[in-house]
């Protein structure tokens, strides 16, 4: 119910917009560029992102059902059950979609974006079917896509390298800050469901994860802070992820060797649903991808930032910040529009100024809320997403708060 509210005050806010300009301010245009981008993203949205989608699809799908005939979610399941069962109280104990979370939120933590989607529907998938309610979100969907949207990723490769290209100084300085402020948007994502589903946070088991989570991200802070320099970081980040992404397959070919597995087969018998859901999804990425393009165009966000920048300079606050603010409204809508304002802000201001630097950590602190929530709730067919979406801009809002002091902490 919720997107469906969010998704009409985008057409009408634009309508309002492309009026007041039209009848007040002359811009004969207005309208025109509104129409203009719903084609082009309506077009997009089938081109640039489903048809690729469905590449990675078939793809994935295909490595992970050899991965399970392998017994590797299950081998998940016995590592992570005791942790998830208490976050996913509703999920049966060494079900697949324990494993399925698992290889989604390690694929997140890695930066692996093109493995995590495909990998994340097929678990929005199995959690669907134990849902007693097909069109209406279950609680274990709810967290699952809360702690999906909130982005926790330990190696930002594509931010890194964009940086890189447009010729930063120190092009990994930005790793450090998107580390913490994406695990603060995570952990805020996760109290903030568990105590709407009265999940006890102080069991043992959540607690010594959670700790034990810490302690390694405080470890790896630690190490790309002491032991490295700013160019090993950058290399390190890209070996790691391009390893790890080519390594998963072959470990689960191996391991389905092992077991006697036709691997061929099962690879085709994996793949042959990727095509199927990709078409599937088409209608929700359209409708998504058209209204944040109508709200993008309209100068929404432009006027937005204005405002921000207004109560920033009464209030006698640091300014620097708002310049960057962009990247954090688009982040929750597109995350090829993030990127492309994180571009803009690094080409505007330079890559290596203030405004550069937190418009990069802000496009690391979190993921696509409502990209996401139109394509794995459209993928299983829910249409009352609940408390989903306030859940996960709560994640979203937390990490740019984050994003916003840890800068000012590293970068001045």
């Amino acid at each position: 119910m919720a997107l469906n509210y969010i998704w009409i005050a985008f057409f009408i806010i634009a309508f309002v917009i492309a009026s007041v300009k039209m009848v007040f301010l002359g811009d004969t245009n207005a309208f025109k560029v509104l129409v203009d981008g719903m084609f082009d993203s309506s077009k997009a949205s089938v081109m640039d992102i489903a048809l690729p989608l469905a590449g990675n699809m078939v793809l994935w799908l295909g490595i992970l059902n050899i991965g399970d005939r392998a017994g590797a979610m299950n081998f998940l399941s016995r590592i992570v059950g005791p942790f998830l069962s208490r976050l996913f109280p509703e999920v049966p104990r060494n079900h697949p979609a324990t494993g399925q979370m698992m290889m989604n939120f390690s694929a997140n933590l890695l930066g692996l974006d093109n493995a995590a989607t495909p990998l994340g529907l097929k678990a929005m998938g199995s959690l669907q079917e134990l849902n007693p309610n097909k069109e209406t979100a279950s609680n274990a969907q709810i967290m699952f896509l809360v702690l999906h949207t909130s982005g926790l990723q330990l190696l930002p490769v594509t931010i890194i390298a964009q940086r890189f290209i447009l010729h930063a100084k120190d092009p990994a300085d930005v790793l450090l800050p998107c580390i913490i402020a994406t695990y603060v948007a995570t952990v805020t994502g996760m109290i903030a469901v568990a105590i709407k589903q009265k999940i006890n946070l102080f069991d043992r088991v959540i607690l010594s994860w959670l700790g034990g989570l810490t302690l390694f991200i405080a470890g790896l802070v630690w190490y790309f802070t002491t032991q490295l320099d700013k160019e090993q970081i950058a290399t390190v980040s890209k070996v790691a992820s391009n390893f790890l992404l080519f390594a998963i397959p072959v470990i689960f070919i191996l391991g389905a060797l092992r077991k006697r597995v036709n691997v061929f087969e099962s690879f085709i018998d994996g793949a042959k649903s990727g095509f199927e859901v990709s078409v599937k999804i088409i209608p929700y990425l359209v409708a998504m991808l058209v209204a944040i393009s109508v709200l993008r165009n309209s100068g929404a966000l432009d006027y937005l930032n204005s405002g921000v920048k207004w109560a920033a300079t009464k209030a006698h606050l640091d300014t620097r910040f708002v310049d960057a603010l962009p990247v954090a409204y688009m982040k929750p809508l597109s995350g090829s529009g993030s990127k492309a304002m994180m571009i803009s802000t690094m080409q505007t201001y330079g890559p290596d100024s203030f405004a550069g630097r937190l418009g990069s950590v802000f496009n690391g602190s979190a993921d696509t809320t409502f990209y996401i929530v139109a394509l794995y709730f459209g993928s299983v067919g829910i249409k009352r997403s609940r408390y989903a979406i306030p859940a996960g801009l709560l994640a979203d809002f937390a990490g740019v708060i984050a994003a916003i002091f840890i800068s000012y902490l590293f970068f001045g």
